[in-house]
This record gives structure tokens, sequence and C-alpha cells, in this order.
């Protein structure tokens, strides 16, 4: 299983709809639109799980695909980094 990093999309862009993108290339396993915390709003880009073959795929076919009117950025997703070195909004 793979997890793929999608951003630049369409900012109404449902989690339906982008499942119907992908799936033209390969099964998906799951789809979610990171929103913010506190406006509910989608922040532009969510993450899809494939099975590896198909997510080599979907990033050869659809990295820069128009989708909406936008270039689609797919790649593979990266862990999150630890926010160590940060200084913290209450401090």
């Amino acid at each position: 299983m793979a997890k793929l990093y999608v951003g630049n999309r369409p900012w109404r862009c449902t989690e339906e709809e982008l499942s119907e993108v992908f799936s033209a290339v390969g099964a998906v396993h799951s789809v979610a639109i990171v929103t913010d915390r506190e406006t509910g709003r989608s922040r532009g880009f969510g993450f899809i799980e494939m099975d590896e073959t198909a997510a080599r795929e979907a990033i050869s076919q659809l990295n820069g695909k128009d989708f909406g009117g936008r270039p689609l950025r797919v790649s593979e997703a990266r862990e999150r980094q630890p926010r160590e070195n940060r200084p913290r909004r209450w401090d």
C-alpha cells in the first residue's frame, strides 16, 4: 500500500471527485482531504492510498494533469517531520 500526496487541487473538489480521477488508474483504498482545524475549510491538498503499482502509475499519469482548471501535484507522501524547533504559540 502506498500513500500519495495530492496538492493544488480545486478548493471545492470532494473526496468522491478525487477518488473518481484516481480510480481511472487503479483501485483507490482511501481518500482524505485535509481541512483547517478552526474553520473546517479545505487546505487545498489531500492524501490517497492505493496499491504500490497503481500509485506509481498515478504519479506518472496524473502529476501535472489539469483538474478543475489547476494542474495537480501528485507525489509519494512523506512522513510528517516533528515540530521540535518551532516556538509554541502560547509561550
